[in-house]
């Protein structure tokens, strides 16, 4: 058995992942049992605080796991002590590594001791998004019809990375000098979105792929031809130092988890617009699973 020594969860960043306060406390599995599978019966799970996608991830395969006999521990945390709970088996795994580029500094430093699970999801990417029926398709467009947008880019929060490559990259590059990137955070920039698309008006926003506000609004993203804003990542999930001998059937289900951005989305949108306020979406999650059964019977089948 493993010697469990996680912390209790750090504090969470957003009222979207509120929710994890709600599950098992960390570091019950010292005395995990095994499964007839073979799998240890307790999963704790890192998610990042404040990435949706993974805490969307995290909460399905909580759920189909819980399902299967598993107790699953969700732990909010900040990224590089994740990878350092990995490779000590504090963590047994994470959902949310985005690959080549994102993670790339806490793979090369601990990816040694870790097991690459294969990517779930190859759509992540960066993006300036327009509501759909704007009468533009490429950032190169923006500058010429900045009346249309109000000569404003709405972004999110300032030390975002995003922020960073639009203000670094695409601006300069795109020579975009009629528009202002109005930066305050992600819950002010998907207020106005939603006001404007309700209202039928156009907008300009930076936002990421995947993200529920695909699913919620009608939008789509501007093509970028001079690759500023990087090439779509992959999402990889990353089990810990003993987690492929600990878990040799999860193992096999992760390697073959497939999710693409409209599902994930769909997913997201359930949860974080359903009017849960934050502290468990068991039910937003089991609706989600009851309206996409053949998929969710895929995972472990």
């Amino acid at each position: 058995m493993k010697k469990r020594t996680i912390a209790a969860s750090v504090a969470l960043g957003t009222s979207a992942v509120l929710a994890l306060a709600a599950c098992s406390p960390p570091g019950s599995s010292s005395a995990s049992e095994t499964l007839e599978n073979g799998d240890q019966s307790v999963v704790e799970m890192a998610v990042f605080n404040g990435w949706d996608e993974g805490i969307a991830a995290s909460w399905l395969w909580k759920t189909v796991l819980e399902e299967q006999g598993y107790t699953v521990n969700l732990t909010m945390a900040d990224v590089a002590p994740v990878y350092q709970g990995l490779t000590t088996d504090d963590y047994d795994v994470v959902l949310d590594t985005w690959l080549p580029v994102t993670h790339k500094e806490y793979i090369d430093e601990y990816g040694d001791d870790l097991t690459d699970l294969g990517a779930w999801n190859d759509g992540a990417k960066l993006a300036i998004a327009v509501n759909a029926d704007a009468p533009i398709d490429s950032i190169d467009e923006l500058n010429e019809n900045a009346d249309l947008f109000g000569g404003t880019i709405v972004g999110i929060e300032p030390a975002a990375g995003l922020t960073s490559a639009v203000e670094n990259a695409t601006i300069p590059d795109y020579d975009i000098t009629d528009l202002t990137l109005q930066t305050s955070s992600t819950a002010a920039m998907l207020t106005e979105l939603k006001s404007a698309t309700d209202a039928g008006e156009n907008i300009a926003v930076t936002l990421w792929s995947p993200h529920w506000a695909y699913d919620a609004f009608p939008i789509k993203d501007l093509e970028d031809p001079k690759g500023t804003l990087g090439d779509a990542e992959g999402i990889h999930s990353f089990g810990g130092k003993s987690f492929t001998a600990d878990y040799p059937q999860l193992t096999e289900w992760l390697e073959g988890f497939e999710m693409d951005n409209d599902r994930l989305s769909s997913l997201e949108n359930a949860m974080f617009n359903s009017g849960v306020d934050g502290s468990d979406y068991t039910d937003a999650v089991s609706t989600w699973i009851d309206e996409n059964q053949d998929y969710v019977d895929g995972l472990t089948s």
